[in-house]
């Protein structure tokens, strides 16, 4: 069973699955779980340091001894050790996302590190391409944590049209038929966010999880669209006192302070009243707590039993 794509092949996977580096819940237990399913597993930095990052990558390669990625977020004060850790245990992929990271794609590419940078334009695609990445990861306004503008269903066609390197969908999908559109969109795989939140291997409240899988279509609200840096979380105590004082023209020293900690405070601590509870619009399809390998079984059978059945055109 398989959909093969030069993305499999560049990033030596079996499925074209790749699963999203979430800060405090994507660890080495979840990473080593996704790549021994067939996908690609990714360990989310955050803003830990390299003592907590070597722990990880340690983990999970007492678990697997096939691929995984570590994502990098660009604005962490640790960046500059975590990159050479990456370096020195020779990650083979490394995604970004928080920040512009054109000056690091030569030093991860002369470490033969492969680069997948967060883009959520096409300026920014045609930029990084230019720079050297390797492929890229396609994020529409979908999906959880920090967002865009543009929908995945118009974002990722456009950039398929102006650049040669892969790219991934990101922002929306949770199942077989997301990974389907993705591919027809012009898409050579799907990363997977908030599904894997429900993940039996997620370092992650099991809360945060309940959460998720009841939460409906309209649950999801974006907040901080004031400070340039827009935030998809589910809707709670937090987020309307959040959007209150961002309505009232709280400055963003105020917005700051207000949002510090929050995201921790559900994912780690599990409240669900006062924490961030960062998760995608397709929250509405996670029924349940799985294994990564049931997520992937599940999402591959569904995917190619649609393929399948389209055949051709259905007229």
């Amino acid at each position: 069973m398989g959909i093969n794509t030069n993305v499999c092949d560049l990033l030596g996977i079996q499925y074209p699955i790749i699963q999203g580096g979430m800060a405090w819940i994507a660890g080495g237990r979840l990473a080593a779980a996704v790549s021994e399913a067939g996908g690609m597993g990714t360990i989310g930095s955050g803003n830990a340091p390299a003592s907590w990052l070597q722990e990880e990558i340690r983990t999970a390669r007492e678990i697997t001894s096939r691929h995984f990625a570590v994502n990098l977020v660009l604005t962490s004060p640790y960046l500059k050790e975590n990159l050479e850790l990456i370096i020195k245990e020779q990650i083979p992929v490394v995604a970004t996302g928080g920040g512009n990271p054109g000056p690091f794609i030569g030093k991860l590419k002369e470490a033969g590190i492969k680069v997948m940078p967060v883009v959520a334009s096409v300026a920014l695609a045609r930029r990084l391409e230019r720079l050297g990445a390797d492929l890229l990861a396609v994020e529409g306004a979908e999906s959880g944590g920090h967002v865009g503008e543009m929908s995945t269903m118009c974002l990722v066609p456009m950039v398929a049209d102006e650049v040669k390197v892969p790219i991934i969908a990101t922002g929306g999908i949770a199942d077989g038929r997301g990974v389907v559109a993705a591919l027809a969109l012009g898409a050579q795989g799907a990363q997977l966010g908030t599904r894997f939140i429900c993940a039996l291997e997620a370092n992650v409240h099991p809360a945060y999880q309940a959460k998720v899988i009841k939460i409906r279509d309209r649950s999801t609200v974006v907040c901080g669209t004031s400070t340039g840096h827009p935030v998809r979380a589910i809707q709670n105590r937090f987020t309307r006192e959040y959007l209150k004082a961002e309505q009232a023209g709280a400055d963003l020293e105020e917005l700051m302070k207000l949002g510090s900690g929050r995201y921790p405070l559900a994912a780690v601590e599990g409240d669900m009243d006062n924490g961030s509870i960062l998760a995608g619009q397709v929250s509405g399809l996670v029924k349940k707590v799985q294994s990564s390998a049931e997520i992937i079984e599940e999402i591959m059978a569904e995917a190619l039993a649609i393929l399948q059945k389209l055949g051709g055109l259905p007229c």
